[in-house]
C-alpha cells in the first residue's frame, strides 16, 4: 500500500467540495431573483456576500477537480467540458460580486443571475455524468418494466451469443459506471473485448480458463466490506447466478464469439443458465431467491463439520446469512444428513444433484423449514419422498431431472404456494401426464425437457465444386 500524493488526496475531496458551492450559488441566485418583489428588498444586502462566498467555493471546486482529472479515471473529453463550465461558473460568480459593488443595474444583475443558474445546472449535469454515465437520469425513463435485472431474458439461452447477449449485458449495467467509456477506475475498462484482455493499471483481470486466477472474479466474490469488492458495496450488487454465469464464462475459455450451446455445462449449469431465459426468469423473479427477513450468522461449528464432511457450504449472497449446501463432493448418507439440522434456520439452497440420497435421506431434509431451492436431479427419491417435502413451505423451486417420480407424485406438491419452477425431463411422467400437470400447476413453470434447437442459415455453410475454367 502505498500513500497518496497531496495533490491526488486534495483531487478526492472534489465531490465534497463541490456540493456547498453550488447550494451557496443557487441561493443567491433566488435571493437576487426574489429581489424583484419589493417584498424581498431585505435581502439584498445579503446577496454580494453570498456571490463571494459561492465564488471562491467554486474556485477551491474547480482547482480539486483539477487535480482529480490528473488521475486519468474519467473520459478526457467529459473531463475538458466540465472543468471549463466550473471555471466558468467561478468567474461569472465572482464577476457578479464585482457588479455588485460597482452597483451595476438591476436588470443586467437579474439576468446574469438566470444566467448562472443555467450554467450550474449544465456544470452538474456533465459531474453527474462523470461519476453515473451519460444516461444516468434518462434511463430511468427508458424502464419497460423488466425491472433492474442485469441481463434482460432471452427467448433460446442455448441459441444466445454467451458474451453478447449475456456477459456484455451485465458488465454494462454492473460495471460501466467505473470501467466504462467515460470512466476507468483504476486504468480499467470493460466495455469491450480489447479493453477487458488488457487489463488495467493492476495488470490483467481477466485469466481465460481460470476463475481463481482472474481478477474480475476475485473481486466479486470478496466480502463487501473490502476496500477492493466490485462492485463498491454502495453500488448494485451481482447476485449469486450473476457471478456463476461470470465464473462459468471464464472457466469455459471466455470465448467473445461462441454461442451458449458451444460451451461445455453440467447439469447444474443448464439450470442456471435457463434461469435467464424469458418465462424461467419472470417466474423466478415474482418471489425472492432469498428471504427479505434478515437472520443470524449460522453455527460456524456446524458450517466446519459439513466442510469436513465434503459438503460445499457458502453464502447465497457475500452479504447474506442465508447459506447453500452442494453435496456434490459428499455422500449423503444419515450421519452427514444430520448435520444439516443446526443450520435449519439459514439454509435455502439445497443440492443432491448426482447423489445416492433416497426417501428416506428426504427425512431429513423435510424438516429444513427455510428451503427455497431444491435439487434432487438423478437421485434415487420417488413418490414417497416427494411426499414428505410438501410441508416445506418456501419452496420456489425443484429439480426432479433423471429421478423416478410419477405425476402421482409431482402433484402432492400443488399446495405450496410459493413454488414457481418443477424440471421434471427424464422422469416416469408420460405425454398426457404433462397436459394433466399444466392443469394442476397453471401458475408453475414445468420443464418437461425434449427441446428442439432451431437450425438458422448462419449455421449451415454450403459447399460447392470448384467451378471448371
Amino acid at each position: 500500500m502505498t500513500l497518496l500524493s497531496i495533490p491526488d488526496l486534495i483531487g478526492r475531496f472534489h465531490p465534497i467540495l463541490v456540493h456547498l458551492p453550488i447550494g451557496i450559488l443557487l441561493l443567491g441566485c433566488l435571493f437576487q431573483l426574489l429581489t424583484i418583489n419589493t417584498k424581498f428588498s431585505a435581502l439584498k444586502p445579503a446577496v454580494p456576500l453570498i456571490y463571494l462566498l459561492g465564488g471562491l467555493g467554486a474556485v477551491f471546486s474547480s482547482v480539486s477537480g483539477y487535480l482529480l482529472s490528473q488521475s486519468g479515471d474519467y473520459d478526457s473529453n467529459m473531463v475538458g467540458i466540465h472543468q471549463w463550465l466550473g471555471i466558468s461558473v467561478s468567474v461569472i460568480s465572482l464577476l457578479v460580486y464585482t457588479m455588485y459593488k460597482k452597483q451595476a443595474k438591476e436588470g443586467v444583475l437579474n439576468l446574469v443571475a438566470v444566467i448562472l443558474i443555467v450554467l450550474i445546472t449544465i456544470t452538474g449535469h456533465y459531474g453527474g455524468s462523470l461519476t453515473h454515465g451519460s444516461d444516468y437520469i434518462s434511463s430511468a425513463l427508458k424502464d419497460d418494466g423488466k425491472g433492474k435485472a442485469a441481463i434482460p431474458p432471452i427467448a433460446n439461452v442455448q441459441q444466445a451469443m454467451a458474451y453478447t447477449h449475456m456477459i456484455q449485458p451485465l458488465l454494462q449495467n454492473r460495471c460501466y459506471n467505473c470501467h466504462g467509456a467515460e470512466k476507468q477506475k483504476g486504468k480499467l475498462r470493460l466495455d469491450g473485448k480489447d479493453f477487458i484482455l488488457k487489463g488495467g493499471e493492476d495488470g490483467k483481470t481477466l485469466v481465460p480458463g481460470s476463475a481463481e486466477e482472474s481478477e474480475l472474479i476475485k473481486r466479486l466474490l470478496l466480502p463487501p466490506s473490502n476496500e477492493d469488492h466490485m462492485p463498491p458495496k454502495e453500488k448494485p450488487q451481482l447476485t449469486a447466478e450473476e457471478i456463476e454465469l461470470l465464473q462459468w464464462w471464464v472457466k469455459q475459455g471466455a470465448d467473445f464469439n461462441k454461442k451458449v450451446q458451444d460451451f461445455k455445462q453440467s447439469e447444474k449449469e443448464k439450470a442456471l443458465l435457463l434461469s435467464f431465459q424469458t418465462g424461467a426468469a419472470k417466474k423466478e423473479n415474482k418471489l425472492a431467491d432469498i428471504p427479505e427477513k434478515e437472520i443470524g450468522k449460522a453455527d460456524a461449528a456446524a458450517i466446519e463439520k459439513l466442510k469436513q464432511a465434503g459438503v460445499v457450504v457458502i453464502p447465497v449472497l457475500s452479504t447474506s446469512n442465508y447459506l447453500s449446501a452442494s453435496f456434490v463432493t459428499a455422500k449423503a448418507n444419515a450421519d452427514v444428513l444430520k448435520l444439516l439440522e443446526p443450520l435449519n434456520k439459514q439454509l435455502v439452497w439445497l443440492n443432491f444433484a448426482n447423489t445416492a440420497l433416497d426417501d428416506k435421506g428426504i427425512q431429513a431434509v423435510a424438516k429444513l423449514d427455510n428451503l427455497i431451492r431444491l435439487n434432487l436431479s438423478r437421485t434415487a427419491v420417488t413418490d414417497k419422498g416427494i411426499a414428505l417435502i410438501k410441508g416445506v413451505s418456501h419452496l420456489q423451486y425443484v429439480n426432479l431431472v433423471g429421478t423416478k417420480v410419477t405425476a402421482a407424485g409431482v402433484e402432492q406438491l400443488k399446495g405450496l404456494k410459493e413454488l414457481n419452477s418443477i424440471y421434471l425431463y427424464q422422469t416416469g411422467i408420460t405425454k398426457d401426464d404433462e397436459v394433466k400437470l399444466k392443469k394442476v400447476f397453471p401458475k408453475v413453470t414445468l420443464d418437461f425437457g425434449g427441446y428442439v434447437v432451431p437450425t438458422l442459415e448462419k449455421d449451415t455453410t454450403e459447399v460447392k465444386p470448384p467451378v471448371a475454367k
